[in-house]
This record gives structure tokens, sequence and C-alpha cells, in this order.
């Protein structure tokens, strides 16, 4: 195997154990090992392994039950399953639960070592394939404005530089995606591309957050936690919301962009990360240092080269293109019959001002979608998805209209329904953040933001548990 593996070992045999974990030493592999499955599912839960090896007959829980827990809480990792006792009913019934491969022991290292390399082979095209199908479609950046024209010229001058980038602009204008395109132009493509919302994450976490803790540094402290730097190595950082970094934080986050080493909260030594850092706000961040809650020393290190994006309003020839994207993207997304936006609509849309820029435009476009009862749609079903007070001449002050208040209540109703699917998947992955965002098919980062949006307090929750 070429890349260095985090590998977790299950088997209730401890020479077994011994011996595996030592080829995998050996082969340049990090291997942590486990004899029951109860422990083993706690271990996944709470941390990332690259591979599981797992042994099929064990005392209590056997590695087919272990299996069935893996899917239920969305394991990633693959997983290869082991036995003395091997079947072909029992081979059949693992594959279908979804191991990626079955052995039937003794095991030679050699046979050891490639399957477990095939299968890292495996998920590595996987997760290669979903970037792609990702960056393709959920991260395209649509425009056809002359003042978005600009940007992306920026975008393309300094990608493939090491200058380190603020992007600035209005809440919704595009941030994380102008900061994903200037690493894929960049020549970190290959690297991983790691983002932060420094405003969703709470004070106290953001320097595990950030640089990672090891296991037992404080209360709670199962088990290893790797760091955004660490995970970004040899890639791109964006620290999104940088103006709402504590000021403790900036000091730190300096000492890293100065020094190119991050230590491990609990950690007795520093280590090298390569890594580009790129950041965003949509705060003033001049006005912050003049007002002493932004560092001087920090902000001329972050602000080497600004690009500014600008909102919505003042680029209204993207509104169309756009919303004809969104509407792409939605119906897809959702397997909708397709819906073509008349002129009319169009014409609606380019109207109103958008105080949330495109993030409001693909929100109206979903509401629009439902609310649609024809194939085309009309300017009509475009003023009952907008407030009706904020479209210019929708009724003359008369507030919002009936349809209006509908879709307040529908926006009430979804807001309740997520909030309760949130909390729900947090109290069943015990309030472990990371696997609670993959069940969810979200960004850890964006499962912090969208409890914030929703009033959900994880202190409070986990204090009263």
């Amino acid at each position: 195997m070429s890349a260095k593996a985090h590998i977790l070992i299950i088997d209730d045999d401890a020479n077994t154990l011994a011996s595996l974990a030592r080829a995998f030493r050996l082969a340049g592999h990090e291997a942590t090992v486990c004899d029951n499955a109860a422990r083993a599912l706690e271990l996944a839960k709470a941390e990332r392994f690259d591979l599981i090896l797992s042994d099929v007959v064990m005392p209590g829980r056997d590695g087919i039950a272990l299996l069935e827990d893996f899917k239920a809480i969305g394991l990633a990792s693959p997983v290869v399953m082991m036995s003395g006792q091997a079947s072909i009913e029992m081979a059949v019934k693992a594959t279908r639960l979804g191991a990626s491969d079955f052995l039937e022991k003794p095991i030679s290292s050699e046979k050891l070592l490639l399957t477990v390399e095939n299968a890292l082979r495996v998920r590595h095209l996987e997760e290669e394939n979903r970037d792609l199908k990702r960056r393709l479609g959920r991260h395209h950046i649509v425009w056809s404005s002359a003042a978005m024209k600009e940007v992306m010229a920026l975008v393309e001058h300094v990608a493939a530089s090491e200058t380190r980038l603020c992007i600035r602009g209005e809440t919704g204008t595009g941030k994380e995606l102008i900061a994903r395109t200037l690493h894929e132009k960049s020549g970190r493509r290959n690297g991983p591309f790691i983002s932060l919302n420094c405003a969703a994450v709470p004070s106290e976490l953001m320097e595990t957050e950030l640089f990672g803790h090891e296991k037992g540094s404080f209360t709670g402290a199962a088990s290893r936690h790797t760091g955004k730097f660490e995970q970004a190595h040899r890639g791109t950082l964006f620290l999104d919301e940088i103006g709402d970094m504590p000021m403790t934080m900036q000091a730190k986050l300096l000492r890293v962009l100065e020094e190119g080493e991050i230590e491990r909260v609990g950690g007795d030594k520093p280590f090298a990360v390569d890594v580009r850092v790129v950041v965003a706000t949509h705060r003033d961040l001049e006005e912050q240092v003049r007002q002493g809650t932004f560092r001087e020393d920090l902000y001329h290190r972050v602000f080497v080269f600004p690009i500014v994006l600008p909102p919505l309003r003042e680029r209204r020839e993207d509104i169309r293109v756009l919303a004809e994207h969104f509407v792409r993207q939605l119906e897809e997304q959702n397997n909708w019959k397709l819906r073509k936006l008349s002129p009319e609509a169009i014409a609606e849309l380019e109207r109103y001002s958008w105080p949330g820029n495109v993030r409001e435009l693909r929100n109206v476009v979903e509401r629009v979608l439902l609310l649609a009862p024809a194939d085309v749609v009309d300017a009509e079903t475009v003023r009952r998805a907008l407030p009706s007070a904020a479209v210019s001449g929708g009724g003359g002050g008369k507030g919002l209209s009936a349809a209006a208040l509908e879709i307040g209540m529908l926006s009430q109703r979804v807001e309740a329904f997520e909030r309760e699917t949130l909390l729900a998947e947090l109290k069943r992955h015990h309030h472990h953040m990371t696997n609670t965002a993959k069940a969810l098919g979200l960004e850890r980062s964006h499962l912090y933001k969208k409890c914030q949006q929703l009033g959900i307090d994880l202190r409070a929750i986990r204090q009263t548990e």
C-alpha cells in the first residue's frame, strides 16, 4: 500500500490481534486493536478509520451482527471480514451487508496486505467519483455578468500561486464556491479541500476543531481527533467568517501561519503541516482592527490578496442563469418533473432585491417548484413564493399575502421537522458531531451552523442527558 492507513482490527484472539497489528505496522500503517464487537462499535463512532478488519465468530455479538451495526450508523470505511469457520452462506451474507471482502483463516501476510490494498483503492476511487460529481453539480459556479467576469479573472490569475486570499462579500454570495474553485485550479487540486465556518463553532471547541486533540487530553476525549489543519495537509483549508474567530484563537492561528506547525490539544510536540489557507468574511475587518476585535498582525497575514464578491442585486444579469441552473439542479436531485421559468416569472425574480443573495435565490426557486401547478412557471407563482412587501408593485403596502403566510407556516413546519430530525440523530450518535454529520450527509461545519440556525444548544442538551 502506497499511503499510510489507520486500520481497526477486531478479533477475540489476542495472538491474532498481535500478529495482524505487527504485519500492518511493519508495512508502515497504524493499527488499533479491539477484542469485542461492542467496543469496536464505539471506536468506529468516535474515530475515523481507513479500513476495518473483523473476525466473524466472536463471543457475544459476532462479526455479522457488527456489520449490521456499522450499516445502521452509516459507516463509510470499507470492512474486510475474516473467519476460520468460513462458509459460502456466511460470505454471501457479509457481502450483502456491505463487506468489501471475506478472507478465510489462516491468512498469509501477502494476501492480507493485497486484500486491504485493493479495498482501500476501491474506496479511494469511490471517493474520487463522489467528489467529481459534487464538483460538477453542487459546486459549479454559474454567471454571465461583467462583475462576475472580473471576479473569475482574478480567480484564474491567483489560483496557481500560494498567495493567501481573503474572499469578501455579503452572506450568501458564494464565498465557499469561490474558495473551492481556487483550490480546483491550483497545484493542490489533488489534495483535500477542508472548510470550517468559524461562526458556527462554539469558542470552546475552536482549538480542537482546528488543531485536533490527543486521547485523554480532556474529559470526554475518548480517542484522538484530527483537526482541520491536519486534514487539509497538502491541500487547502477554507476558514469562513474569519472575523468571528475568538481573539485567543487568532493568536494561535497567527503562530501556525508564521511557523507552519500545529500541536494537538494535549500533545507534547508540534509537527509540520503543508496547507494553503483561504479565508472569507462578510465583516469589515479594517473596522474590527480599529475596534480591537481582530488582531492587526493576523489581518496582514490573511489579507494579502482580496477578492470581493458583489451582491446579487448588483449583478442582476446573473439572476436568470442562476435560477435556471437551480431549476435543473433541484429537479435532478429530487426526481421532479421538468419545469420551465416563463419570461414573466424571471422578470419577477429580477425585480426582487435579494438580501440573502444567491443562497436566498436557490431557496425561492425550490419554493417556486413546490408551488408551481403547471409545467411552465408563471409570474403569479413567483409572487406567491416571495414576501409580497418585497416585490416591486406587489400590493402597495397590503403586507404579506395569504400565499406568503401559507409559505411562512410551511417554513415553520419544515424548520420544526429539521430540528426534530437533528435532535434525534444527535441522540442516536451520542452527540458525536462527525458521525451525525455523515449520517445526515452534511459537512461537520454545516451541521454546527444548522444547529445554531435552529436554536439547538449543544452544550445544554449534553448536560441534560
